[in-house]
């Protein structure tokens, strides 16, 4: 039996705009007129009326971190109360009185972002946690996950002191007291090797919630990198919990699990137990390799050819050695497996580029799509290499929303000029897609699309930044939905309404292409299908 909708305005992946849709056993089996949806119906087909509302592929979040969001969904969110030190601080306390720590337990929360404090122009330090609690394990996570901060208590748990050495690829914050209770990239693990890692059906429980989330913003793909979360839970448990879930049908989005891992040895492991690149179903399948090439922006992490023009002590944090990055790389591609480094800073980029034009030399290979995660601060000659080498990229448009208060003072005049330049890209005959880094910002794939469409920030305005870069609204819908499933090598079975692609889609109560572009992101989902399956609405 068919199931027919009609009197909509859908967007099959190319203009103009049709009326109707058909599918049948999750999958779509028609796009077209009324006229021509009435002469395919037949008895026992169920017709919907869309009353003019908006359809189109369901979205694909082509990076983000499900577990690690489902994670925050069950923590403290400080997000939502960093207008000020003092109101995270006391919000903090709150959530702390609502939600008693078991002994030996911590107090998780995430979202603080010092640049929205009004009260100070500081990250919080171990004594302002202190006065959430002097007894209880606290730790809170920035907004972008490149940096935490914990209390004395957690210090002496940890047993962190003056003498402790500093982590490669990371750094913990020092004073001229000692450990100020700042940690930073790699120096973060420490912290969550001694945090109590959930056990499987905790994990099962946090991706449940972070699908019905995602779900609700439209989403019915995502590309996850899982694996980092909790550096103490083997992949095999992570894998068995997505594929539990599918077995129980209780998975309402389709994962390409982003596999990362931070040493040459483990990713061996990894393939010669069987896993490769495309291996799984269409409900979650292996996908890239995925490193972690420096750190963020935000916190001065991301590294950079040059000094920060606001902190000209710093140039942030290469995770990796060139050497290292070579190796795995190298190793990835001779054996077939794609990859997707994080890059934010210009110099990390070299270093990825660097990489990829050794793997190449080395092992040719046509259809690779290897790709550079963020791809934020660039130069020409960068873009230029990443179009000729046939890289993928994968943006995250909702950082302007953020960072168009910030980039210039943070790299400076001539590096921000020539920066988040995905535009550019896309015209050089690159394959962009779009994300959102969630839990870094909530996956609203919307709001994503009208920060890529305005190049402004959303209740401000700030902007535009490089207005130049802007998308057309239908490239942006092409970015979360045709390019992202370009990212997984699945564009031949999703990213379009058309017939024989999985009947993954979104209804919205309005078109995106007759709002005006600062009001995308007002856009309501009335409903959200997986398969054919509503899964939200």
């Amino acid at each position: 039996m068919k199931h027919i909708y009609v009197n909509g305005k859908v967007y099959t992946g190319e203009l103009p705009l049709v009326q109707a849709f058909g599918e049948e056993e999750g999958k779509f089996v028609f796009a077209g007129s009324d006229e021509e949806a009435a002469a395919l119906a037949e008895p026992g087909d169920k017709v919907t009326d869309l009353q003019g509302r908006f359809v189109c592929s369901g979205f694909n979040d082509s990076h983000m971190h499900l577990l690690s969001y489902g994670s925050s969904l069950s923590a403290a969110r400080l997000a939502a109360h960093t207008g000020s030190l003092k109101e995270m601080l006391q919000y903090f306390k709150q959530f702390k009185t609502a939600h008693p720590v078991p002994e030996n337990g911590w107090l998780m929360g995430r979202g603080w972002n010092q640049d929205y404090f009004t009260d100070t122009d500081r990250m919080p330090d171990r004594h302002d946690l202190d006065q959430v609690s002097d007894t209880v394990l606290v730790c809170a996570v920035r907004a972008c996950g490149h940096c935490l901060t914990v209390n004395t208590k957690a210090l002496e748990f940890l047993g962190v002191t003056a003498d402790t050495p500093q982590p490669e690829g990371g750094r913990i914050g020092m004073d001229e007291n000692g450990p100020d209770g700042r940690f930073f990239d790699s120096a973060m693990d420490q912290v969550y090797h001694a945090v109590l890692p959930p056990d499987k059906e905790e994990i099962k429980r946090r991706i449940r919630l972070a699908c019905c989330a995602l779900n609700s913003y439209g989403i019915t793909s995502c590309q996850t990198d899982d694996y980092c979360v909790y550096r103490d839970i083997p992949w095999q448990t992570v894998n068995e919990a997505y594929r539990e879930l599918e077995k129980a049908g209780e998975l309402t989005v389709r994962v390409y699990e982003q596999c990362n891992f931070t040493e040459t040895a483990d990713v061996k492991g990894f393939v010669e137990a069987g896993n490769i690149t495309g291996a799984g179903t269409e409900y979650f399948k292996l996908g890239p390799l995925k490193l972690l090439g420096d750190g963020a922006l935000g916190a001065r992490t991301a590294y950079l050819s040059r000094p920060y023009a606001d902190a000209p002590s710093a140039r942030g944090i290469p995770v990796f050695s060139q050497e290292t990055l070579d190796e795995m790389i190298g190793y990835a591609n001779a054996v077939g497996m794609q990859t997707a480094v994080h890059a934010i800073g210009d110099a990390c980029l070299d270093r990825v580029l660097a990489a990829y034009e050794k793997a190449f030399k080395e092992h040719p290979r046509k259809d690779h799509r290897h790709g550079i995660v963020h791809c934020q601060i660039t130069r020409p000659d960068q873009l230029k290499k990443i179009a000729q080498m046939g890289l993928h990229v994968y943006a995250q448009s909702i950082f302007l929303d953020y960072d168009n208060h910030i980039v210039k003072e943070r790299v400076g005049e001539e590096l921000a000029a020539t920066s988040y330049s995905w535009k550019t890209l896309m015209n050089m005959g690159v394959s962009v897609s779009n994300g959102t880094d969630c839990p870094v910002e909530v996956p609203d794939a919307l709001a994503s699309m009208e920060c890529a469409v305005t190049r402004t920030s959303l209740k401000d305005h700030t902007g535009p930044y490089l207005p130049k870069e802007a998308f057309s609204v239908k490239e942006a819908l092409d970015s979360y939905t045709i390019r992202g499933a370009e990212a997984s090598f699945e564009e031949g079975i999703k990213g379009k309404i058309c017939p024989g692609m999985l009947a993954d889609f979104v209804v919205l109560e309005q078109s995106p292409f007759e709002v005006k572009p600062e009001n995308i992101h007002r856009i309501s989902v009335y409903g959200t299908y997986l398969g054919g399956k509503k899964v939200f609405g």
